[in-house]
């Protein structure tokens, strides 16, 4: 009985594995909708989010199965419920990556942001994607020193974010209200993407650690 139950947790951390390569894959269709201006890509992405929240709900699901038939404790009833808050932020990573994806759609076929931001975009997307990579490694062989180095990449999108607000807000802003609309959100839902990704990582690291999330 606990050599099953054992392999049904492992299976649940597969799951969560799968779900965080998914939540990457879409951000990376987003990104690529954004800068490169192709609404097929925006479309794509949509198609993936729903695939990632049908994936979200199967491991919940299965987390709840677990907590109802196998009344799991300590270090193991510790990993079932860390799957099901992960699952939610992993889901909702991909909410974000959607967001990025509808915003350069409704745009098209004009740039959902000006020019002289796409270099700060540019990086935010990297940075995110990065992170997102990172995210799916660190959920195979979880690490503190992975969790120090997305907080780091986290801080790196929080002062993308910081610059692209002050250029809307600046004086020199010359692209009008919908186009500082856009960015804002842009640069938003890119920030609230990495801080996602942190938390996951802290999260598993106290399934794995017992060490609580600072």
């Amino acid at each position: 009985m606990r050599e099953r139950f054992h392999g049904q947790l492992k299976e649940l951390g597969a799951q969560l594995i799968r779900l965080a390569a998914t939540a990457a894959a879409e951000l990376r269709l987003a990104n690529r909708a954004l800068l490169e201006r192709e609404p097929a890509l925006a479309a794509e992405a949509v198609r993936t989010d729903r695939r990632l929240d049908a994936a979200r709900d199967e491991c919940e699901h299965a987390a709840h199965r677990l907590l109802a038939l196998q009344a799991p404790v300590a270090g193991d009833l510790r990993m079932v419920l860390v799957a099901v808050y992960c699952a939610d932020r992993l889901e909702r990573m991909g909410d974000l990556a959607r967001h990025i994806a509808e915003t350069a759609a409704r745009a098209h076929p004009d740039p959902a942001v000006p020019d002289d931001l796409l270099p700060a975009f540019e990086q935010l997307a990297a940075c995110t994607a990065g992170m997102a990579d990172d995210l799916c490694v660190f959920l195979t062989e979880t690490g503190c020193a992975a969790v120090e180095q997305l907080s780091a990449a986290g801080a790196e999108v929080d002062a993308l974010r910081e610059h692209v607000l002050s250029e809307v807000t600046g004086t020199g802003w010359r692209h009008g209200v919908p186009a500082a609309v856009n960015a804002t959100l842009l640069a938003r839902f890119y920030g609230r993407f990495a801080d996602q990704a942190v938390s996951v990582a802290r999260r598993a690291d106290f399934a794995t650690t017992g060490a609580l999330p600072g």
